[in-house]
């Protein structure tokens, strides 16, 4: 069988020779095709070759074997009678050895033919596997088609949306372009609008002076011409003489009468136009004024007896859209304002222990840091962000004036103690006093450092800076008169109703309380543990009958100290959930709230 193999192996290998020396027939494929089936024949033979090949081998053995025990036995019936005896057992000997073998090698032939099943078995499942392998590997490759086909759609996609993007990029980049070329020209609208303002001032200022030099003038020429005249004296109006007079002697006084010279003209005629003058040079001339003549009159305010330590939260509201940064009480009472980085002031009505909302008063172009009543309780005026002061009445959420000359932000704004007038502080290191009725600045204080809020008393402004001093100004000489040192940078000021002391929050979390009516300006420090300024605009209060001092912290608590001993008095916790940034006291002495950065405003009272 292994020669056979052998044979067929090089029939397959080597073609006849007449076959070679015929012509080619066929094309190159053709040939081809014959390399192929000629090599896939002897892969198949290498094998079969190497799995049949022990088989092979013990079988050719069992076939020698077998004929040379024929030929043996073929020898000894040629062989003579003599030697039977002796050869037949040797033949029987080896008969049996033969069978054993012969047994053997049948055993040996049942277990190659179990391997064989064995490994046909082997076989058919690596054919089942390879054909699963091959099912899997066309099923890998037609997902890798779809995939490749998908890769090549998603990139066109992304080159259509990358087109989209850059087409978008370029109009965003001119829309910035657009943008910065608008807040330059806004800009330069509005250096041009305050630069007109500021001439319109002028000469509103010009023309305001010019007139009240006219009247001066003709007032004086007025009383010039009124002292050069004469006026003439009744005979009437001299003193009636006495029933005992004589007749010769009346006789002589009414020559004496007639004799006597006129030093003065009637005054009848000049004294209407004298006192008309007068009139005109002291009235108050209203055609471009701001305020009405309901805002002129002082009403009377009302004043704390006692007020009240709050001992719990009568209410928490979310006040705003964004953080809180100012409050304030009217001197009612029973009106509160909040203003925050939200752009709006909200007004509050106080009702039976708890805060309604009114009105909200809008204008402003960005966050508010200050707000501040007038005495009357009809107007509000706040500080902001956008470089201005903004003035509202009550009754109307649109601003009625707004007040522009600082080139940073608006720290403080606060009502003057004279009539018609409103002090501004910023971070442009500037003190302005305004004139209402003429919407103009009327004084400019230069300051050496960042101005974070202020308050005025008479004839005077103090205000507290980052250089660690508060300064004290003079409105009639327009000039700093005193600086008192602080214990770190000023984040806010208050004043008492009496103008007595001076309250203080510093960044190194202390309060001081300066009494003005002394000369040695004698100060006390307020500090509790736990109690941190959470910013540099934290602002603290003082109560309205001047016995307490409250301020918020950075965790959210609200401290209240005495006064006068100087010990914490309460500590309000729990409700805020972010650093305090401002406290205001009702004038009744009632409530205090609190506002936070986290949009929460807390009334507090003690009942």
């Amino acid at each position: 069988m292994a020669a056979v193999t052998d044979n067929t192996r090089g029939d397959m290998t080597d073609p006849p020779g007449g076959r070679s020396s015929a012509p080619r027939a066929g094309s190159r494929s053709t040939e081809t095709w014959k390399r192929e089936i000629i090599r896939q024949l002897k892969h198949r033979d290498r094998n079969q070759h190497a799995m049949y090949q022990d088989l092979i081998r013990f079988y050719t053995q069992l076939l020698e074997k077998s004929s040379m025990a024929k030929g043996i036995l073929s020898c000894t019936s040629r062989r003579p009678s003599s030697d039977s005896s002796n050869s037949l057992s040797s033949l029987l000997h080896q008969n049996n050895q033969l069978k054993k073998t012969t047994g053997e090698l049948a055993y040996q032939v049942v277990e190659l033919q179990q391997q064989i099943k064995i490994k046909e078995c082997v076989l058919e499942e690596q054919h089942a596997s390879l054909s699963e392998a091959e099912r899997l590997w066309t099923g890998a490759f037609n997902a890798r088609q779809e995939l490749q086909e998908r890769v090549a759609q998603v990139q066109e996609e992304n080159t259509a949306l990358k087109a989209e993007y850059d087409a978008l990029l370029q109009r965003q980049s001119q829309a910035e372009a657009e943008l910065r070329e608008g807040k330059v020209r806004g800009g330069h609208l509005l250096e041009d609008m305050i630069h007109m303002k500021q001439q319109a001032a002028a000469r509103m200022n010009n023309r305001n002076e010019r007139r009240s030099r006219a009247r001066e003038a003709h007032l004086q020429k007025e009383l010039q011409s009124a002292a050069r005249s004469k006026v003439t004296i009744d005979s009437c109006s001299s003193a009636p003489t006495s029933r005992s007079t004589s007749p010769k002697s009346e006789e002589q006084n009414e020559s004496n009468e007639r004799g006597h010279t006129r030093l003065f003209r009637s005054a009848s005629a000049t004294s209407p136009r004298i006192l008309s003058s007068i009139r005109e040079l002291f009235q108050k001339r209203r055609g471009h004024s701001v305020c009405s003549q309901e805002e002129d009159l002082m009403i009377p305010v009302g004043f704390c007896l006692s007020a009240r330590v709050p001992a719990r939260a009568r209410q928490v509201l979310e006040a705003h859209e964004q953080g809180i940064n100012a409050v304030r009480f009217s001197s009612s009472s029973d009106l509160l304002a909040t203003g925050g980085t939200d752009r709006v002031i909200k007004l509050w009505e106080v009702r039976g222990g708890s805060l309604s909302h009114r009105a909200t008063l809008d204008g402003s172009t960005e966050g508010i840091t200050c707000i501040d009543f007038d005495p009357a309780g009809s107007r509000i005026l706040a500080a902001s962000y956008d470089k201005s002061a903004l003035l509202w009445r009550l009754d109307n959420s649109v601003p009625k004036l707004t007040l522009t000359g600082h080139s940073r932000k608006v720290t403080a704004a606060r009502f003057s103690t004279l009539l018609h007038q409103v002090v501004t502080g910023s971070a442009d290191r500037t003190i302005r006093l305004w004139d209402l009725q003429r919407a103009a600045c009327v004084q400019v204080s230069e300051v050496a450092s960042f101005c974070s809020d202020l308050v005025c008393s008479e004839n005077c402004i103090i205000s507290g800076h980052f250089d660690c001093k508060i300064r004290v100004w003079d409105t009639r000489t327009v000039g700093c008169v005193q600086e008192l040192p602080a214990q770190g940078k000023v984040t806010s000021l208050d004043i008492s109703s009496d103008h007595r002391q001076l309250l203080s929050c510093c960044r190194d979390d202390c309060l001081q309380l300066v009494e003005l009516r002394r000369r040695s300006n004698e100060r006390m420090c307020f500090r509790a543990e736990g109690f941190k300024c959470g910013s540099d605009s934290t602002k603290a209060v003082i109560s309205p009958d001047g016995c307490f001092l409250a301020a918020g912290s950075a965790d959210g608590a609200v401290y209240i100290w005495n006064a006068s001993t100087g010990n914490l008095e309460t500590r309000l916790p729990d409700k805020h959930s972010s650093s305090i940034s401002a406290v205001a006291w009702s004038l009744s002495g009632e409530y205090v709230v609190s506002v936070d950065k986290s949009r929460l405003a807390v009334l507090w009272s003690d009942f």
